[in-house]
Protein backbone atom coordinates (compact mmCIF):
# COMPACT_ATOMS: atom_id res chain seq x y z
CA UNK A 1 0.00 0.00 0.00
CA UNK A 2 1.13 3.75 -0.17
CA UNK A 3 2.41 5.29 2.43
CA UNK A 4 -0.29 5.89 5.11
CA UNK A 5 0.29 6.68 8.87
CA UNK A 6 -1.28 5.28 12.18
CA UNK A 7 -2.29 8.53 13.08
CA UNK A 8 -3.75 9.02 9.74
CA UNK A 9 -5.69 5.27 9.77
CA UNK A 10 -6.86 6.24 13.20
CA UNK A 11 -8.68 9.55 11.63
CA UNK A 12 -9.78 7.50 8.97
CA UNK A 13 -11.76 4.92 10.72
CA UNK A 14 -12.86 7.01 13.84
CA UNK A 15 -10.63 5.49 16.33
CA UNK A 16 -8.60 6.36 19.55
CA UNK A 17 -4.52 5.83 18.82
CA UNK A 18 -3.02 4.58 21.77
CA UNK A 19 0.98 4.71 22.29
CA UNK A 20 3.14 6.84 22.17
CA UNK A 21 2.86 10.19 20.20
CA UNK A 22 5.78 9.40 17.67
CA UNK A 23 4.15 6.12 16.67
CA UNK A 24 1.26 8.42 15.32
CA UNK A 25 4.04 9.01 12.26
CA UNK A 26 4.59 5.54 11.92
CA UNK A 27 3.93 4.61 8.21
CA UNK A 28 2.33 0.92 7.94
CA UNK A 29 3.84 -1.08 5.26
CA UNK A 30 0.37 -3.47 4.57
CA UNK A 31 -2.61 -4.04 6.48
CA UNK A 32 -4.36 -7.72 6.86
CA UNK A 33 -6.83 -9.36 8.72
CA UNK A 34 -5.17 -12.83 8.70
CA UNK A 35 -2.59 -13.37 11.40
CA UNK A 36 -0.43 -15.40 9.17
CA UNK A 37 -0.27 -13.15 6.52
CA UNK A 38 1.46 -10.34 9.13
CA UNK A 39 4.58 -9.19 8.33
CA UNK A 40 6.92 -6.45 9.81
CA UNK A 41 5.43 -3.12 9.59
CA UNK A 42 1.77 -4.35 9.00
CA UNK A 43 -1.28 -3.64 10.59
CA UNK A 44 -3.25 -6.26 11.97
CA UNK A 45 -7.40 -6.00 11.77
CA UNK A 46 -9.16 -8.60 13.93
CA UNK A 47 -12.11 -9.95 12.82
CA UNK A 48 -14.89 -11.55 14.81
CA UNK A 49 -15.71 -14.99 13.10
CA UNK A 50 -18.76 -17.36 13.52
CA UNK A 51 -16.26 -19.38 14.80
CA UNK A 52 -12.95 -17.73 15.51
CA UNK A 53 -12.12 -14.56 17.07
CA UNK A 54 -9.17 -12.21 15.80
CA UNK A 55 -8.65 -10.51 18.89
CA UNK A 56 -7.01 -13.60 19.84
CA UNK A 57 -4.38 -13.36 17.45
CA UNK A 58 -3.31 -10.18 18.97
CA UNK A 59 -0.32 -11.03 21.16
CA UNK A 60 1.29 -13.39 17.98
CA UNK A 61 1.27 -10.54 15.40
CA UNK A 62 3.29 -8.31 17.78
CA UNK A 63 5.48 -10.56 18.03
CA UNK A 64 5.95 -10.81 14.35
CA UNK A 65 6.41 -7.36 14.14
CA UNK A 66 3.14 -6.19 13.62
CA UNK A 67 3.81 -1.58 13.13
CA UNK A 68 0.43 -1.86 15.08
CA UNK A 69 -3.46 -3.26 15.58
CA UNK A 70 -6.85 -2.17 15.81
CA UNK A 71 -9.21 -3.62 18.75
CA UNK A 72 -12.76 -3.64 19.73
CA UNK A 73 -11.49 -3.89 23.35
CA UNK A 74 -8.92 -2.16 25.95
CA UNK A 75 -5.72 -3.72 25.89
CA UNK A 76 -3.38 -3.95 29.07
CA UNK A 77 0.55 -3.90 28.29
CA UNK A 78 0.51 -3.95 24.68
CA UNK A 79 4.12 -4.23 23.30
CA UNK A 80 2.90 -2.20 20.60
CA UNK A 81 0.42 0.70 19.91
CA UNK A 82 -3.07 0.04 18.98
CA UNK A 83 -6.08 1.71 17.68
CA UNK A 84 -9.18 1.41 19.55
CA UNK A 85 -12.21 1.13 17.69
CA UNK A 86 -16.46 0.15 18.19
CA UNK A 87 -15.89 -2.14 15.59
CA UNK A 88 -13.15 -3.78 13.37
CA UNK A 89 -14.82 -4.76 10.62
CA UNK A 90 -16.44 -1.19 9.98
CA UNK A 91 -13.61 0.39 10.39
CA UNK A 92 -12.01 -1.59 7.59
CA UNK A 93 -14.48 -0.16 5.10
CA UNK A 94 -13.15 2.81 6.43
CA UNK A 95 -9.97 2.53 5.68
CA UNK A 96 -10.38 1.26 2.39
CA UNK A 97 -12.59 4.28 1.69
CA UNK A 98 -10.16 6.97 3.01
CA UNK A 99 -7.22 5.20 0.99
CA UNK A 100 -9.07 4.91 -2.28
CA UNK A 101 -10.04 8.97 -2.03
CA UNK A 102 -5.83 9.28 -2.07
CA UNK A 103 -5.90 7.37 -5.41
CA UNK A 104 -5.94 9.37 -9.08
CA UNK A 105 -5.86 5.56 -10.53
CA UNK A 106 -8.77 4.54 -12.53
CA UNK A 107 -10.56 1.66 -10.88
CA UNK A 108 -12.84 -1.00 -12.69
CA UNK A 109 -15.78 -2.66 -10.60
CA UNK A 110 -17.23 -5.27 -11.73
CA UNK A 111 -20.24 -7.29 -10.90
CA UNK A 112 -23.19 -9.36 -12.12
CA UNK A 113 -24.67 -12.98 -11.18
CA UNK A 114 -22.49 -14.96 -13.31
CA UNK A 115 -18.86 -14.51 -14.87
CA UNK A 116 -17.84 -11.71 -12.70
CA UNK A 117 -14.19 -14.15 -11.96
CA UNK A 118 -13.66 -14.32 -15.58
CA UNK A 119 -14.76 -11.55 -16.86
CA UNK A 120 -12.07 -9.43 -14.20
CA UNK A 121 -9.53 -11.85 -14.93
CA UNK A 122 -10.10 -10.95 -19.06
CA UNK A 123 -10.40 -7.01 -18.07
CA UNK A 124 -7.04 -7.43 -16.46
CA UNK A 125 -5.36 -9.59 -18.92
CA UNK A 126 -6.54 -6.98 -21.86
CA UNK A 127 -5.64 -3.88 -19.15
CA UNK A 128 -1.71 -5.92 -18.36
CA UNK A 129 -1.04 -4.87 -22.12
CA UNK A 130 -0.70 -1.44 -21.07
CA UNK A 131 -1.01 -0.75 -17.62
CA UNK A 132 0.29 -2.35 -14.22
CA UNK A 133 -2.76 -3.85 -12.96
CA UNK A 134 -3.68 -4.92 -9.49
CA UNK A 135 -7.12 -7.35 -9.42
CA UNK A 136 -9.04 -8.76 -7.12
CA UNK A 137 -7.13 -12.01 -5.38
CA UNK A 138 -9.46 -15.36 -5.32
CA UNK A 139 -12.71 -14.68 -3.56
CA UNK A 140 -11.77 -10.87 -1.92
CA UNK A 141 -15.29 -9.69 -3.38
CA UNK A 142 -17.12 -8.78 0.01
CA UNK A 143 -17.03 -5.80 2.24
CA UNK A 144 -14.07 -7.04 3.97
CA UNK A 145 -11.94 -8.71 0.77
CA UNK A 146 -12.77 -5.60 -1.23
CA UNK A 147 -11.05 -2.79 1.49
CA UNK A 148 -8.01 -5.50 1.64
CA UNK A 149 -8.26 -5.20 -2.07
CA UNK A 150 -8.12 -1.49 -2.59
CA UNK A 151 -5.24 -1.27 0.45
CA UNK A 152 -3.05 -3.61 -1.77
CA UNK A 153 -2.87 -1.03 -4.89
CA UNK A 154 0.64 0.64 -4.51
CA UNK A 155 2.73 3.42 -5.84
CA UNK A 156 3.49 1.35 -8.98
CA UNK A 157 -0.15 0.36 -9.71
CA UNK A 158 -1.70 2.32 -12.66
CA UNK A 159 -5.03 0.65 -12.50
CA UNK A 160 -7.09 -1.88 -10.90
CA UNK A 161 -10.14 -3.89 -11.68
CA UNK A 162 -11.76 -4.84 -8.50
CA UNK A 163 -14.95 -7.93 -8.36
CA UNK A 164 -17.93 -7.07 -6.49
CA UNK A 165 -20.53 -9.74 -4.90
CA UNK A 166 -23.41 -9.55 -2.95
CA UNK A 167 -25.86 -11.34 -1.36
CA UNK A 168 -28.37 -8.67 -0.32
CA UNK A 169 -29.82 -5.15 -0.60
CA UNK A 170 -27.40 -2.24 0.54
CA UNK A 171 -24.26 -4.40 0.24
CA UNK A 172 -23.21 -2.98 -3.15
CA UNK A 173 -23.95 0.34 -2.17
CA UNK A 174 -21.33 -0.11 0.50
CA UNK A 175 -19.15 -1.59 -1.85
CA UNK A 176 -19.30 0.85 -4.31
CA UNK A 177 -19.32 3.84 -1.37
CA UNK A 178 -15.54 2.23 -0.68
CA UNK A 179 -14.58 1.30 -4.44
CA UNK A 180 -15.78 4.47 -6.51
CA UNK A 181 -15.21 2.88 -9.72
CA UNK A 182 -14.05 5.05 -12.75
CA UNK A 183 -15.76 2.16 -14.80
CA UNK A 184 -19.12 0.02 -13.58
CA UNK A 185 -19.16 -3.48 -15.53
CA UNK A 186 -22.61 -5.80 -15.15
CA UNK A 187 -22.26 -9.39 -16.87
CA UNK A 188 -25.80 -10.08 -15.89
CA UNK A 189 -29.00 -10.66 -13.79
CA UNK A 190 -29.17 -14.25 -13.64
CA UNK A 191 -30.88 -16.42 -10.92
CA UNK A 192 -29.16 -16.10 -7.64
CA UNK A 193 -29.31 -14.98 -4.02
CA UNK A 194 -32.51 -15.47 -4.58
CA UNK A 195 -33.32 -16.04 -0.35
CA UNK A 196 -32.76 -12.25 0.13
CA UNK A 197 -33.18 -10.93 -3.24
CA UNK A 198 -36.54 -12.74 -4.05
CA UNK A 199 -36.25 -12.75 -8.16
CA UNK A 200 -34.46 -11.11 -11.49
CA UNK A 201 -35.82 -7.88 -10.66
CA UNK A 202 -34.53 -7.88 -6.69
CA UNK A 203 -31.49 -8.41 -8.04
CA UNK A 204 -30.76 -5.84 -10.71
CA UNK A 205 -32.57 -3.22 -7.85
CA UNK A 206 -28.93 -4.41 -5.78
CA UNK A 207 -26.63 -4.91 -8.40
CA UNK A 208 -27.73 -1.59 -9.55
CA UNK A 209 -26.08 0.13 -6.42
CA UNK A 210 -22.98 0.20 -8.26
CA UNK A 211 -23.98 3.22 -9.87
CA UNK A 212 -24.89 5.29 -6.00
CA UNK A 213 -20.67 6.41 -6.20
CA UNK A 214 -19.89 6.20 -10.43
CA UNK A 215 -18.24 9.54 -11.16
CA UNK A 216 -19.96 11.90 -13.53
CA UNK A 217 -17.27 11.39 -16.25
CA UNK A 218 -17.02 7.71 -15.30
CA UNK A 219 -18.16 5.04 -17.50
CA UNK A 220 -20.66 2.10 -17.29
CA UNK A 221 -20.27 -1.25 -19.71
CA UNK A 222 -23.50 -3.51 -19.83
CA UNK A 223 -24.64 -6.93 -21.66
CA UNK A 224 -27.44 -5.65 -24.01
CA UNK A 225 -28.49 -8.97 -25.11
CA UNK A 226 -29.73 -9.68 -20.54
CA UNK A 227 -33.29 -8.18 -20.83
CA UNK A 228 -32.80 -6.72 -17.16
CA UNK A 229 -29.32 -5.17 -18.10
CA UNK A 230 -31.11 -3.61 -21.43
CA UNK A 231 -33.90 -1.87 -19.31
CA UNK A 232 -31.07 0.70 -17.71
CA UNK A 233 -30.52 4.20 -19.51
CA UNK A 234 -28.75 6.69 -17.63
CA UNK A 235 -27.75 6.15 -13.96
CA UNK A 236 -25.99 8.80 -12.57
CA UNK A 237 -26.01 10.79 -15.72
CA UNK A 238 -23.85 8.45 -17.83
CA UNK A 239 -25.07 6.70 -21.38
CA UNK A 240 -24.43 3.13 -21.13
CA UNK A 241 -22.00 1.39 -23.48
CA UNK A 242 -23.72 -2.06 -24.42
CA UNK A 243 -22.18 -5.30 -25.98
CA UNK A 244 -23.83 -8.55 -27.45
CA UNK A 245 -24.07 -10.36 -30.40
CA UNK A 246 -26.57 -7.99 -32.38
CA UNK A 247 -25.70 -4.68 -32.98
CA UNK A 248 -29.57 -3.54 -33.22
CA UNK A 249 -32.67 -5.22 -32.76
CA UNK A 250 -36.30 -3.90 -33.38
CA UNK A 251 -37.53 -2.50 -29.68
CA UNK A 252 -34.31 -3.39 -28.08
CA UNK A 253 -30.53 -1.38 -27.69
CA UNK A 254 -27.69 -0.63 -29.55
CA UNK A 255 -25.42 -2.72 -29.23
CA UNK A 256 -21.71 -0.30 -29.99
CA UNK A 257 -19.95 -3.44 -29.29
CA UNK A 258 -21.05 -7.00 -31.28
CA UNK A 259 -19.24 -10.00 -32.38
CA UNK A 260 -20.25 -12.04 -35.27
CA UNK A 261 -18.39 -15.20 -37.30
CA UNK A 262 -18.31 -17.64 -34.17
CA UNK A 263 -16.91 -20.35 -34.60
CA UNK A 264 -16.64 -23.14 -31.94
CA UNK A 265 -13.68 -24.99 -31.55
CA UNK A 266 -15.06 -26.90 -28.78
CA UNK A 267 -12.58 -27.67 -25.77
CA UNK A 268 -10.08 -25.69 -27.50
CA UNK A 269 -11.70 -22.18 -27.01
CA UNK A 270 -13.94 -20.30 -29.19
CA UNK A 271 -13.23 -17.71 -32.49
CA UNK A 272 -15.46 -14.33 -32.95
CA UNK A 273 -15.03 -10.88 -34.67
CA UNK A 274 -15.39 -8.08 -32.01
CA UNK A 275 -16.83 -4.98 -33.30
CA UNK A 276 -16.26 -1.73 -31.71
CA UNK A 277 -16.53 2.02 -32.04
CA UNK A 278 -12.47 2.14 -33.32
CA UNK A 279 -13.21 -0.75 -35.55
CA UNK A 280 -13.05 -4.55 -35.88
CA UNK A 281 -10.47 -7.42 -34.57
CA UNK A 282 -10.87 -11.14 -34.92
CA UNK A 283 -9.58 -13.23 -31.69
CA UNK A 284 -8.86 -16.72 -30.67
CA UNK A 285 -10.48 -16.75 -27.19
CA UNK A 286 -8.37 -19.79 -25.47
CA UNK A 287 -11.07 -20.55 -22.96
CA UNK A 288 -13.67 -23.36 -23.82
CA UNK A 289 -17.35 -21.99 -24.30
CA UNK A 290 -19.41 -19.49 -26.20
CA UNK A 291 -20.26 -17.33 -23.25
CA UNK A 292 -16.55 -15.93 -22.79
CA UNK A 293 -17.28 -13.86 -25.87
CA UNK A 294 -19.35 -11.47 -23.42
CA UNK A 295 -16.08 -11.36 -21.18
CA UNK A 296 -14.11 -10.37 -24.20
CA UNK A 297 -16.52 -7.73 -25.35
CA UNK A 298 -17.10 -6.54 -21.85
CA UNK A 299 -12.93 -6.51 -21.69
CA UNK A 300 -12.95 -4.61 -25.06
CA UNK A 301 -15.29 -1.79 -23.80
CA UNK A 302 -13.07 -1.35 -20.71
CA UNK A 303 -10.02 -0.73 -22.69
CA UNK A 304 -11.60 1.28 -25.52
CA UNK A 305 -12.63 3.29 -22.52
CA UNK A 306 -9.18 3.40 -21.13
CA UNK A 307 -7.58 4.30 -24.51
CA UNK A 308 -6.37 1.27 -25.53
CA UNK A 309 -5.36 0.31 -29.23
CA UNK A 310 -7.21 -3.02 -31.14
CA UNK A 311 -4.02 -4.90 -31.55
CA UNK A 312 -3.35 -4.52 -27.18
CA UNK A 313 -7.10 -5.45 -26.68
CA UNK A 314 -6.52 -8.50 -28.80
CA UNK A 315 -3.52 -9.52 -27.42
CA UNK A 316 -5.04 -9.33 -23.74
CA UNK A 317 -7.92 -11.53 -24.95
CA UNK A 318 -5.88 -14.46 -26.65
CA UNK A 319 -3.66 -14.90 -23.61
CA UNK A 320 -5.93 -14.51 -21.14
CA UNK A 321 -5.47 -17.30 -18.23
CA UNK A 322 -8.51 -19.06 -16.22
CA UNK A 323 -7.99 -19.88 -12.67
CA UNK A 324 -8.12 -23.22 -10.71
CA UNK A 325 -11.91 -23.63 -9.89
CA UNK A 326 -12.77 -21.23 -12.42
CA UNK A 327 -13.35 -23.21 -15.40
CA UNK A 328 -9.62 -24.38 -15.69
CA UNK A 329 -9.55 -27.42 -18.12
CA UNK A 330 -6.50 -30.17 -17.23
CA UNK A 331 -5.13 -32.48 -18.17
CA UNK A 332 -4.93 -35.86 -15.72
CA UNK A 333 -3.36 -38.84 -16.56
CA UNK A 334 -5.51 -39.74 -20.12
CA UNK A 335 -8.21 -37.61 -19.11
CA UNK A 336 -9.48 -33.69 -19.13
CA UNK A 337 -11.11 -32.42 -16.06
CA UNK A 338 -12.77 -28.29 -16.55
CA UNK A 339 -12.28 -27.51 -12.72
CA UNK A 340 -15.49 -25.60 -12.40
CA UNK A 341 -16.11 -26.08 -8.82
CA UNK A 342 -15.35 -22.86 -6.73
CA UNK A 343 -19.52 -22.21 -6.77
CA UNK A 344 -22.42 -22.58 -9.09
CA UNK A 345 -26.22 -21.22 -10.14
CA UNK A 346 -28.48 -22.31 -12.53
CA UNK A 347 -27.18 -20.41 -15.55
CA UNK A 348 -23.73 -21.20 -15.05
CA UNK A 349 -24.40 -24.66 -14.31
CA UNK A 350 -26.02 -24.53 -17.83
CA UNK A 351 -22.83 -23.31 -19.45
CA UNK A 352 -20.23 -25.31 -17.83
CA UNK A 353 -22.57 -28.05 -19.16
CA UNK A 354 -22.14 -26.46 -23.33
CA UNK A 355 -18.92 -26.68 -22.74
CA UNK A 356 -18.73 -30.55 -21.32
CA UNK A 357 -20.92 -31.21 -24.52
CA UNK A 358 -17.79 -30.84 -26.71
CA UNK A 359 -15.68 -33.08 -24.80
CA UNK A 360 -13.63 -36.15 -26.35
CA UNK A 361 -14.91 -39.87 -25.30
CA UNK A 362 -17.29 -40.10 -22.32
CA UNK A 363 -18.40 -36.86 -20.81
CA UNK A 364 -19.17 -36.82 -16.99
CA UNK A 365 -21.15 -34.56 -15.25
CA UNK A 366 -19.83 -34.45 -11.35
CA UNK A 367 -22.24 -32.18 -10.07
CA UNK A 368 -23.88 -31.09 -6.27
CA UNK A 369 -26.36 -28.63 -4.89
CA UNK A 370 -26.57 -24.89 -5.81
CA UNK A 371 -26.92 -22.51 -2.91
CA UNK A 372 -29.30 -19.53 -2.02
CA UNK A 373 -32.07 -20.50 -4.96
CA UNK A 374 -34.99 -19.00 -2.82
CA UNK A 375 -38.35 -21.41 -3.01
CA UNK A 376 -38.23 -22.83 -6.34
CA UNK A 377 -34.70 -24.57 -5.32
CA UNK A 378 -36.23 -28.28 -6.37
CA UNK A 379 -37.77 -26.86 -9.60
CA UNK A 380 -34.10 -25.03 -10.58
CA UNK A 381 -32.05 -28.64 -9.72
CA UNK A 382 -34.79 -30.35 -11.45
CA UNK A 383 -33.81 -27.91 -14.44
CA UNK A 384 -30.24 -28.72 -14.59
CA UNK A 385 -30.64 -32.23 -14.74
CA UNK A 386 -32.98 -32.36 -17.57
CA UNK A 387 -30.50 -29.85 -19.79
CA UNK A 388 -27.75 -32.08 -18.52
CA UNK A 389 -29.83 -34.90 -20.53
CA UNK A 390 -30.72 -33.23 -23.38
CA UNK A 391 -26.76 -31.74 -23.84
CA UNK A 392 -26.31 -35.82 -24.38
CA UNK A 393 -24.09 -36.14 -21.47
CA UNK A 394 -22.98 -39.68 -21.22
CA UNK A 395 -22.98 -39.95 -17.09
CA UNK A 396 -23.97 -37.89 -14.25
CA UNK A 397 -22.31 -38.08 -10.49
CA UNK A 398 -24.30 -35.98 -7.75
CA UNK A 399 -24.45 -35.67 -4.43
CA UNK A 400 -25.94 -33.64 -2.07
CA UNK A 401 -29.68 -33.32 -0.71
CA UNK A 402 -31.26 -30.97 -3.43
CA UNK A 403 -29.23 -32.89 -6.09
CA UNK A 404 -31.55 -35.13 -5.67
CA UNK A 405 -34.14 -33.65 -7.96
CA UNK A 406 -30.74 -32.96 -10.27
CA UNK A 407 -30.56 -36.50 -10.64
CA UNK A 408 -34.07 -37.30 -11.03
CA UNK A 409 -34.27 -34.43 -14.09
CA UNK A 410 -31.61 -36.35 -15.48
CA UNK A 411 -33.48 -39.91 -15.19
CA UNK A 412 -36.60 -38.52 -16.44
CA UNK A 413 -35.14 -36.95 -19.21
CA UNK A 414 -33.79 -39.62 -20.43
CA UNK A 415 -30.25 -39.91 -18.84
CA UNK A 416 -29.43 -43.50 -18.61
CA UNK A 417 -26.59 -43.66 -16.60
CA UNK A 418 -26.91 -41.28 -13.73
CA UNK A 419 -25.77 -41.99 -9.55
CA UNK A 420 -26.59 -40.24 -7.24
CA UNK A 421 -24.87 -40.32 -3.38
CA UNK A 422 -26.38 -38.45 0.02
CA UNK A 423 -22.45 -37.16 0.20
CA UNK A 424 -19.74 -36.15 -1.86
CA UNK A 425 -17.25 -38.52 0.29
CA UNK A 426 -18.83 -41.54 -1.11
CA UNK A 427 -20.14 -39.58 -4.57
CA UNK A 428 -16.53 -39.53 -5.13
CA UNK A 429 -15.30 -42.84 -4.34
CA UNK A 430 -17.45 -44.31 -6.55
CA UNK A 431 -16.23 -42.03 -9.67
CA UNK A 432 -12.98 -42.83 -9.14
CA UNK A 433 -14.10 -46.35 -9.76
CA UNK A 434 -16.19 -45.03 -12.75
CA UNK A 435 -13.72 -42.50 -14.42
CA UNK A 436 -11.20 -43.77 -17.32
CA UNK A 437 -8.42 -42.49 -20.01
CA UNK A 438 -10.18 -40.92 -22.43
CA UNK A 439 -12.77 -38.95 -20.70
CA UNK A 440 -13.96 -35.38 -19.96
CA UNK A 441 -15.13 -34.85 -17.00
CA UNK A 442 -16.76 -31.52 -15.56
CA UNK A 443 -16.67 -30.74 -11.43
CA UNK A 444 -19.27 -27.79 -10.28
CA UNK A 445 -21.54 -26.95 -7.47
CA UNK A 446 -21.90 -24.19 -4.81
CA UNK A 447 -19.03 -23.54 -2.73
CA UNK A 448 -20.47 -25.15 0.24
CA UNK A 449 -20.29 -28.68 -1.26
CA UNK A 450 -16.36 -28.52 -0.73
CA UNK A 451 -16.03 -30.09 -4.14
CA UNK A 452 -12.45 -28.75 -4.76
CA UNK A 453 -11.72 -32.41 -2.96
CA UNK A 454 -13.44 -34.29 -5.68
CA UNK A 455 -10.63 -32.62 -8.44
CA UNK A 456 -8.22 -33.31 -5.55
CA UNK A 457 -8.95 -36.99 -5.60
CA UNK A 458 -8.77 -37.41 -8.89
CA UNK A 459 -5.42 -35.81 -9.70
CA UNK A 460 -4.46 -37.72 -6.72
CA UNK A 461 -5.36 -41.00 -8.38
CA UNK A 462 -4.52 -40.27 -12.26
CA UNK A 463 -2.14 -37.90 -12.33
Amino acid sequence: MRQMTLGQIAQACHGTYVGGPAGMQTEVKGVVTDSREVKEGYLFIPIKGARVDGHGFIPDVIAKGAAAVLSEKELTGCAAPYIRVESSGQALKDIGEYYRSQLTIPIVGITGSVGKTSTKEMIASVLSRKYNVLKTAGNFNNEIGLPLTLLRIRDEHQAAVVEMGISDFGEMHRLARMARPDICVITNIGICHLENLKDRDGILRAKSEIFDYLKPEGHIVLNGEDDKLSTITNPSGVRPLFYGFRHEEDGGVCKEIYADQVVNCGLKGVKAQIHTPNGAIKVHIPIPGEHNIFNAMAAAGVGIFLGMELTQIKEGIEHVETLRGRGRLMEIGGMLVLDDCYNANPVSMRASLDVLSYGLGRTVAVLGDMGELGENEKHLHYGVGAYAAGKQIDALFCAGELSKELARGARESGMEQVFYYETREEMTSQLLKYLQDGDTALVKASHFMDYPKVVEAVIAKFA
